[in-house]
């Protein structure tokens, strides 16, 4: 044995291995597949690396030391060792599963698994007698009913046995009728009166029909004598016979006699027994005397084969009618098998200083029953060992404690497994263990990663979470301290969002957090044990921010910022449904915390508009009238859908005009009672007149300071020849209506989907003072 091998521990300690049976994999093949078809890929299945199959040193156990997959150890593929015959395999029972271990090394872990294997239809129905007598009086009325022998089919599910036929004729037909196990038999069923003296027989086919694809059938010859009348049928003296039969009983042995009276007469009362829809094992294995009713053995029983069987017995008279009864046969068994032991895992060689280290694992099996198959364990009883049950059948020889390897290097165990059946048999098994060195283990993280969650606008220093390794030593060299890892890419910052306490790895946030700024970071935490030398592990945690409601809707369009409001025009033609406007907001929150709903809060006619809830669409509700406000005020509530919502009101001015070339006019209040056209165009002018008398006396007291300190000389500043000042600006006229030498801004309706002007507003140029040579003074207009 090289220094390495002596300085690698085979088993942990029996703590670790006690639990180291794994959930059950499953593994499906279909029957009379070739020999070396793959089966399944088991490193993809445990979540293994290349090559750690090999590393491990997998394998693949059977129950009985029987092989019937090979495992491919670097690559991980199990393959078939044999063709699989379901049929010789499980019989009748399915699903047909066949269990086994999937057994890895250093680290030792047990894998559960079972072999599922897939019928086909690779058997046709088949009758075992190929020809069926029946006699039937003359007198039978219509509906009576025959029993009639059944098929056998070695198949399962679909590709059994599913439905009877029989060949086309003027006074029989076939109903099935099926049993609580699932099993379909035939019966013949008389449709017209018979006549002797017509037809004394009938010949008839039936045919038993599998459901595979395609299907396979079987038939039988069904021959019909037409008898006298025959009015009493065999009656047995019990419709059920139990008995027990031990499984050594000798060939030719008797298992019970049946009997049955006929009150008839003469031929009518002469009974003869037959097996009635027996299957091919029970011919095989028992007899039927026909006259005596004596049912013998006729070949040796197996409790671990078949542990009963049910036979039924027809009896028949002369007159063709029938009985039947039932005989259970119960096999009892015998201690005629002894325990066997499969040795699973072996280290020959373990450190010393190792408190209860595992060094075997083994299995005990017992073909048995009851008793006879219960089996206990034991080693001799002055050794620094001890046996300790695992799972399913499974032990572990430990060491009680530390072994001092100056004291013995050498000990030879003696495992004596025995049942306790009568007489007791037992088996022995030796193996010899050499002491060695010592080694150490590395914490290790319960999870290799971790996901915390944490909700936005916390409260600083709150726990969010904790981090925890296990360290596999004791004392010093299992004490565990946690610290953070530094990051990679120098983000320094990330340590002013979290801490750890070293010493239970508790993970606490060390300031409020906005999930609008951050939603998620991670970061890496060792874990160093207290060894000389010390070593560690990492493993990566991942913080997620979760959103809050914290953010109220903002409304984008219209400004709600203070100035001036922008109206929207709507003409008093606008037919229901006319697009006025659309509000347009936003949410900085995320998922259903944005999801926004829009709703008219308050109106001057509540009427006359509504707001569509998911679009924040403004349409008119009903045609306007001339009875509705010229200026029309909604107030739109925006809620987003969190818990508790937040919500914003947004408002909007709309007027209701004849035409887009009215003017832009702001309404201190709404009128209360209908204005005459008359009255409106008065309003307007003399408004009109005096903004533009205003506006000229402005410019020319702007133009004769600019004159005035010119002539007086101080600097270069003076008023620009050239005025960026529309030329075509002049008075209002008295149509009542805006000339067009007027200059307005002009805003248009978004979404509306037309050339509508949202709003008109008057627009004052701003006159800016250049310098240049001239002084003259241009293109004023009065």
């Amino acid at each position: 044995m090289t220094p390495q091998q002596r300085q690698v521990l085979f088993l942990f300690v029996l703590l670790g291995v006690t639990g180291t049976a794994s959930k059950l994999e499953q593994f499906s093949v279909v029957e009379e597949m070739e020999r070396g078809s793959l089966v399944a890929n088991v490193a993809k299945g445990l979540g293994l690396e290349d090559g750690e199959l090999s590393n491990r040193g997998a394998r693949v156990a059977f129950k009985g030391n029987k092989e019937y997959l090979q495992l491919h150890p670097k690559t991980g593929d199990l393959f078939l060792r044999e063709k699989l015959d379901r049929e010789k395999l499980c019989g009748p029972t399915e699903p047909c599963e066949l269990p086994f271990q999937i057994l890895l090394e250093n680290p030792f872990q047990v894998v559960r698994a079972e072999l599922r294997v897939q019928d086909i239809n690779d058997h046709a129905p088949v009758f075992l007698d190929t020809e069926i007598i029946l006699k039937i009086s003359e007198i039978t009325s219509t509906g009576t009913v025959f029993l009639l022998e059944n098929a056998q089919d070695l198949d399962v599910g679909n590709n059994s046995l599913q439905n009877y036929t029989i060949s086309p004729n003027s006074h029989f037909n076939i109903q099935i009728r099926g049993d609580a196990e699932g099993r379909k038999y035939p019966e013949l069923v008389l449709d017209k009166v018979l006549d002797r003296e017509e037809q004394h027989e009938f010949r008839l086919t039936l045919t038993a029909v599998d459901g595979g694809v395609p299907p396979k059938s079987g038939t039988a010859q069904i021959l019909v004598l037409v008898m006298d009348s025959n009015d009493n049928a065999p009656v047995f003296s019990q419709s059920r016979y139990d008995v027990q039969i031990p499984e050594d009983s000798p060939i030719n042995s008797l298992v019970v006699a049946v009997s049955a009276k006929d009150l008839d007469t003469g031929n009518n009362a002469e009974i003869s027994y037959s097996l009635f829809r027996a299957s091919q094992s029970i011919r095989k294995t028992f007899q039927l005397n026909e006259k005596s009713g004596e049912l013998r053995l006729k070949q040796k029983l197996d409790f671990e084969t078949c542990q009963s069987y049910t036979i039924d017995i027809q009896a028949t008279d002369g007159g063709g009618l029938s009985g039947k009864c039932t005989v259970l046969v119960l096999v009892k068994d015998l201690n005629d098998n002894p325990p066997e032991l499969t040795m699973s895992s072996l280290t020959t060689s373990i450190p010393e200083n190792l408190p209860e280290t595992a060094i075997a694992v083994f299995s005990v099996s017992d073909l048995d029953a009851g008793e006879n198959g219960k089996i206990v364990c034991s080693i001799q009883d002055d050794l620094p060992f001890a046996l300790k049950p695992s799972v399913e059948n499974f032990y572990t020889l430990v060491t009680k404690g530390a072994l001092d390897r100056e004291s013995r290097n050498e000990y030879n165990i003696t495992i004596t497994i025995a049942d306790l059946g009568f007489p007791r048999l037992k088996t022995e098994h030796n193996i010899t263990i050499h002491i060695s060195d010592i080694n150490d283990n590395p914490p290790v993280f319960t999870q290799t990663t971790y996901k915390l969650y944490l909700q936005e606008n916390n409260s600083p220093a709150l726990h969010i979470g904790s981090v925890s390794a296990k360290d596999r030593d004791s004392g010093i060299n299992a004490k565990v301290t946690y610290s953070l890892l530094p990051p990679e890419n120098g983000d320094l910052p990330l340590f002013s969002y979290i801490s750890i306490n070293s010493d239970n790895g508790h993970l606490y946030a060390l300031r409020s957090l906005d999930y609008e700024t951050i939603q998620v970071f991670q970061f890496t935490v060792t874990a160093t044990d207290g060894g000389s030398p010390s070593l560690s592990s990492q493993a990566l945690v991942q913080v997620v921010v979760q959103d809050m409601n914290d953010n109220s809707p903002f409304v984008l369009y219209p400004l709600q910022n203070g100035t001036a409001p922008c109206n929207d025009l709507v003409p008093r033609t606008a037919e229901p449904g006319y697009l006025v406007t659309k509000v347009v907001a936003v949410d900085r929150d995320w998922g259903q915390n944005s999801w926004l709903s829009y709703q008219l809060l308050k109106a001057t006619d509540p009427g006359l508009f509504t707001v569509w809830a998911h679009n924040g669409e403004v349409r008119t509700a009903r045609p306007i009238s001339d009875r509705d406000a010229i200026k029309q005020r909604l107030l739109v509530l925006v809620k987003d859908n969190g818990q508790p919502p937040l919500s914003t009101a947004a408002t909007l001015n709309v007027l209701l005009v004849d035409g887009f070339s009215e003017p832009y006019m702001q309404f201190p209040n709404a009128p209360k009672e209908p204005i005459e056209s008359e009255s409106l165009t008065l309003y307007l002018i003399i408004s009109l007149v005096s903004v533009s008398f205003l506006f000229l006396v402005s410019i020319i007291l702007f133009i004769t300071i600019g004159l005035w300190k010119r002539k007086k000389g101080e600097g270069n500043d003076y008023f620009p020849s050239s005025v960026p000042f529309p030329s075509y600006l002049g008075d209002v006229s008295g149509t009542g209506t805006l000339s067009q030498s007027y200059q307005y801004e002009v805003c248009l309706t978004s979404g509306s989907g037309t050339n509508e002007f949202k709003f008109l507003k008057p627009i004052i140029t701003n006159f800016p003072l250049q310098k240049s040579g001239s002084g003259t003074e241009e293109n004023q207009t009065s």
